[in-house]
């Protein structure tokens, strides 16, 4: 089990393993099917923080506009494949996983369709269910 290695610090990822970071957030905040301004201010906030300001309202926003068509074109399944591709470690994907977590349950509630996607994200960069389950735990309060 990996869960005893630490995951990388974000600000050693390259852009394209960053833009994968992204997206997953994105797809938590979307799990409900709706994006709205209040949530789409608050993903760029969390960009933002975890970036620490190093990339641009301009740039995020535009980012998750084109992350937003790709899902429509493509689907959840295709752009878990592209974010698996992007991060090729197991502590990058935990990394992905985690920021997942700590998005969804940001509100203090893990709804249904949010424990869906947690899965989903676990399934598609190979994370073990038990693991999944124990950073849910451990970030979800």
């Amino acid at each position: 089990m990996t869960s005893s290695a630490s995951p990388p610090s974000v600000r050693a990822f390259d852009e394209p393993r960053l833009e994968a970071l992204i997206e997953t957030m994105f797809l938590a905040a979307f799990a409900d099917g709706d994006f709205g301004d209040e949530e789409r201010a608050q993903l760029i906030s969390s960009v933002e923080s975890l970036t620490d300001r190093a990339m641009s309202t301009a740039t995020t926003d535009a980012l998750l506009t084109r992350i937003q068509a790709e899902l429509a074109k493509s689907g959840r399944a295709a752009r878990l494949a592209s974010v698996k591709e992007r991060l090729t470690t197991p502590g990058e994907r935990k990394t992905a996983l985690s920021l997942t977590i700590r998005l969804v349950a940001a509100d203090g509630i893990i709804r249904t369709t949010e424990r869906e996607l947690i899965l989903d994200v676990a399934e598609a960069l190979e994370i073990d269910r038990d693991e999944a389950a124990d950073l849910v735990k451990e970030l979800g309060g």
